[in-house]
């Protein structure tokens, strides 16, 4: 071996030695017989560096795992011997291998065991238990081994091939006849044997036993004499926390309904009298977590299994599993309401199923009612915060609390369905109680009474958010909770956590302000304070400003009184801020949207007339235009590139903001109605000018571009006289994104105004073609993915502008560029449905193949375009499908092959028999189709339903590829 690349193997080596070493890795993985070298340094034991050990199992990995076939029997021979000598070495061994070797080791075997069992090895376990017996060094590695085979052949996370789960399937069969018993008495021997001496022995068998129950016969594990050494297990303190995962995995298994109730019966009662249900006395948490866990497993197969026995109309053995999970639950309760968040929630699932049962219950009695309170109660204390959340800087314990009471939510949810009274009642008590005193309660217990509220919208759901109307007890206790809620003053209480809970619950129930309208200027008076928009805490002030958004568009009605005073109170957060390093505004960008948007709203849902409506819209907008002006002007002026991103960042947020504004306006409320249109066609002349600053082009035309999408939906018309210098600029030194964002632009235009931008379309076509053509043609490199995938989505929008041109009834715009460019551009469409494998885009051409013959197809349409249809359109729609590249088992390539039936089908419509003779006489034999075959093509071509033809196309083509 090349001793100076092996030395790169320590981590502790240089960059080039490890470079080498990887280098040298690749290089034995070619060579053909380098394995040889790997095995015999392994048997010999040349080399006592363990990476180096490491890195010759790795060879014999990538042997066995990919080039195993190449083998002669011989080789393959010395491969298994290598590995059982080096098997019997380790029982003689001072000191046992390090576990990442002794794992990789029991891949290795994985591997070869999956090759080999079914064909050259089949007594593989026998001569690897014969080598090990009960050697504690052998048996770790037996273990280990089990491990690796079961993550081969049962591993969810593994993706297999269906020919490779078709293996797995057989070895599994195979091993169930002819080895099992044999594995399954082996395991019992090693924990029999080693109970008292070895712990990491017992528990590594512990976890095969727990792996293999999903998938050999149960029996020969859930017997009295298993069970009662797992039992013996529980007891003791370094194995219980495996034996109760075995157990876990005994339970989970499927079986029999009957003989699975009987199962989970003996264990609860062998459990009980041992005194593990006693979870108080239990200090050690990891154990009580995982027997959380086994308790639900055991609930959840025994509703399982009364589900089944309902279903099969078995009455009394139903009746007997539900007696069986009544008994269960008092257990279930204490580990739900257990202090420890991971002991709660591994019992939630089957709190939640139990809760499923009931409901499904005719009548519940006085015992099972009492159930329904205790979980109500379990889910309302275990929703509360604990003193160490950290709000401020919330890390991954956090981030598991806030999943947990996603749990919880769902369980309460549940909770509703059985006993939606239940429910109301016991929040309303939390809730009253608590906002009583709310000045003197600790905050967690206030933020969960406030959450409790809002929970109740999604547990007690209503269609359109209709809470106070309809059920009159439902309705006024909601209303009495929302009265209390926002006239309490709670408002004012000092955390956040209540602040935002707060907020959340008096926009989820907004329409209560349509029923008690004099509480609006309250809440208003908290957004518009220190309580909200203006908090301390950034996180607060950021949701506000969404939620404030949220409460003002949904009471838009009832908004009027208050417009100019809202108006006022947010001048502040509307200004721009500079981009100075360091200066800190009170809202983000992307929260300041949120107010322009809140504004905008404000302005045209008003009842004012349209010059007031102009007024403040105008008072609004104009000082981002003058901000506008003079940043743009800076801009040009920097010389420093950090600055002239920060500047291009403020210009291109006040683009953003002005955008913003216009969401308000709808078909009702057009922006000609609200007598805004000269607002924002002074803002398209202030904005317009950045297209052509010299530097920052990226962001800058980014923004304008989406400004103008938005005003052709706002402004119509009006628009047009600005589009074709916005375009010039736009397709000036421009990249194949600049264009593939440019071209939808054009498309909506296009699909708009229609008629009406002909002149513009024809004046600009052939600029924009050129420049994409221009980019298309740019040498790239080889092996560069991502100007690839450029390249291929700006062909895509290509192809859709010219769709779109085609379909919106356009096609004059192509038709007068000239005989030149037309016969260019229709290349380009010949082109994009033959010779790129892109289904997409084929898909495309089709359709503007079809749109084009339809329209000039006929006797009357223009010169040479029928020698075209012939030249290149027939020839298309048979060599796309003929290309290897045409893959026509892929979804995408289907519907290209769809539209290129329709294409075939117009061409026919177009040009009657006389198509259907060039196919029979002059094309199809040129491809060497045979009569019979071109008959039955011109036949099912002239079939009256295009359906026909489509699925006999994919027949065609599917015969005619090898």
């Amino acid at each position: 071996m090349d001793e100076q690349a092996l030395l790169g193997l320590n981590p502790n080596a240089d960059s080039d030695f490890r470079q080498r070493a990887l280098a040298y890795f690749e290089q034995l993985k070619i060579s053909p017989d380098a394995w040889q070298v790997c095995a015999e340094a392994l048997a010999q034991k040349t080399y006592s560096d363990d990476h180096i050990k490491f890195f010759c199992f790795q060879v014999l990995e990538h042997q066995v795992k990919y080039k195993y076939s190449e083998l002669s029997t011989a080789q393959q021979q010395l491969i298994r011997e290598t590995l059982l000598s080096w098997l019997q070495a380790q029982m003689l061994n001072p000191q046992p291998e390090k576990t990442f070797i002794r794992n990789k080791a029991a891949q290795v075997f994985a591997l070869l065991f999956v090759t080999e069992y079914l064909t050259k090895w089949p007594k593989f376990f026998f001569d690897i238990l014969s080598v090990v017996d009960l050697n504690p060094r052998g048996v770790d590695l037996y273990l280990r081994i089990l491990m690796a085979i079961d993550s081969e052949l049962v591993d969810r996370d593994v993706v297999h091939t269906s020919e490779e789960a078709r293996r797995n399937t057989l070895i599994k069969d195979t091993m169930r006849e002819q080895c099992i018993p044999s594995l399954v008495e082996s395991w019992y021997q090693i924990l029999h044997s080693y109970q008292y001496t070895n712990s990491e022995v017992l528990c590594q068998c512990l976890e095969v036993v727990g792996a293999y129950v999903s998938w050999i016969d149960l029996s020969l594990i859930a017997n009295d004499r298993f069970i009662n050494m797992l039992l013996g297990h529980m007891s003791v303190e370094v194995l219980r926390e495996e034996a109760c995962d075995c157990l876990f995995e005994i339970v989970n298994k499927g079986m029999d309904p009957v003989d699975k109730m009987k199962l989970v019966q003996s264990l609860c009662q062998v459990l009980q009298t041992a005194g593990f249900f006693s979870i108080d006395q239990e200090e050690d948490l990891d154990f009580v977590a995982r027997f959380s866990k086994l308790v639900n497993g055991m609930g959840q197969s025994l509703i399982v299994s009364w589900t089944k026995l309902v279903k099969n109309g078995a009455v009394k053995n139903a009746q007997e599993a539900l007696e069986a999970i009544e008994t269960k639950v008092p257990l279930m309760l204490q580990l739900l309401v257990h202090e420890d968040d991971d002991i709660s929630s591994n019992i939630i699932g089957f709190c939640y199923d139990y809760l499923h049962i009931l409901k499904q219950l005719p009548v519940l009695s006085d015992q099972q009612k009492a159930n329904v309170e205790a979980i109500m109660l379990a889910v309302m204390k275990k929703l509360t915060y604990d003193e160490e959340y950290n709000f401020e800087n919330e890390g991954e314990d956090e981030a598991m609390f806030v999943e947990y009471r996603k749990q919880l939510k769902l369980l309460l949810d549940r909770l509703a369905q059985v006993s939606p009274e239940l429910v109301l009642a016991s929040v309303r008590r939390v809730f009253s109680t608590t906002l009583q005193n709310w000045q003197t309660t600790r905050f967690m217990e206030v933020e969960v009474a406030v959450r409790l509220l809002y929970m109740l919208a999604e547990a007690l759901p209503v269609s359109h958010g209709a809470h106070f109307s309809g059920d009159v007890s439902k309705a006024s206790a909601l209303q009495d909770m929302m009265r209390t809620l926002v006239t309490s003053g709670v408002s004012s209480y000092q955390h956040t956590s209540v602040t935002l809970e707060f907020f959340e619950t008096v926009v989820r129930y907004e329409k209560f302000f349509t029923v008690e309208p004099q509480h609006i200027p309250s809440v208003l008076m908290a957004f518009l304070d220190h309580r909200g928009l203006w908090h301390s805490s950034p996180k607060v002030r950021s949701r506000t400003a969404y939620l404030f958004s949220r409460f003002v568009k949904s009471l838009n009605k009832q908004m009027n009184p208050f417009i100019e005073e809202i108006l006022n109170r947010i001048q502040d957060l509307l200004a721009l801020s500079p981009p100075e390093n360091g200066y800190q505004s009170l809202l983000s960008s992307d929260d300041q949207l949120f107010i322009y948007e809140t504004a905008g709203a404000l302005i045209v849902n008003s009842d004012y007339p349209a010059e007031h409506k102009q007024a403040l819209m105008k008072d609004l907008l104009t000082p981002l235009m003058e901000r506008f002006k003079v940043l743009l002007e800076k801009l040009m002026m920097a010389q420093d590139e950090e600055r002239q991103a920060s500047l291009a960042d403020s210009l291109n947020h006040a683009v953003g903001f002005a955008s913003r504004t216009s969401k308000a306006f709808s078909n009702k409320q057009t922006v000609k109605q609200c007598g805004c249109s000269q607002v924002y066609l002074d803002c398209l002349q202030t904005f317009l000018p950045a297209l052509s600053c010299p530097v920052q082009k990226d962001i800058l035309r980014s923004g304008v571009r989406t400004f103008l999408h938005r005003m052709i939906i706002c402004l119509e018309e009006e628009v047009l006289p600005f589009i074709p210098s916005a375009s010039e600029h736009m397709l000036k030194d421009c990249e194949a994104k600049d264009l593939q964002e440019f071209i939808p632009l054009i498309n909506q235009i296009t699909a708009k105004f229609k008629i009406q931008v002909s002149p513009f379309l024809q004046q600009m076509f052939m600029p924009l073609l050129h420049a994409i053509f221009e980019v298309l043609l740019r040498p790239a490199e080889d092996n560069d993915q991502s100007a690839a995938l450029e390249k291929q989505m700006l062909r895509r929008s290509y192809f859709a502008f010219l769709q779109t041109v085609t379909g919106s009834g356009m096609s004059e715009v192509i038709a007068n560029q000239g005989a030149e460019n037309v016969e260019r551009v229709l290349v380009t469409v010949i082109q994009g449905a033959v010779e790129y494998p892109d289904p997409i885009a084929q898909k495309t051409c089709f359709i503007i193949l079809s749109k084009l013959v339809e329209l000039w197809g006929g006797k009357d349409g223009p010169v040479g375009f029928a020698d075209f249809v012939y030249k290149h359109i027939v020839p298309a729609c048979f060599l796309a499908p003929l290309k290897q590249t045409f893959d026509l088992a892929d979804a995408q390539t289907v519907l290209a092959l769809s539209e290129c039936a329709v294409t075939l089908k117009t061409i026919h419509l177009k040009r009657g028999p006389e198509c259907v003779q060039y196919l029979q006489q002059e094309y199809l034999p040129s491809l060497q189709v045979a009569p019979e075959i071109i008959q039955e093509f011109c036949q099912a071509l002239q079939q009256p339903d295009a359906k026909v033809f489509k699925n006999y196309l994919k027949v065609f083509f599917q015969r005619a590829k090898p």
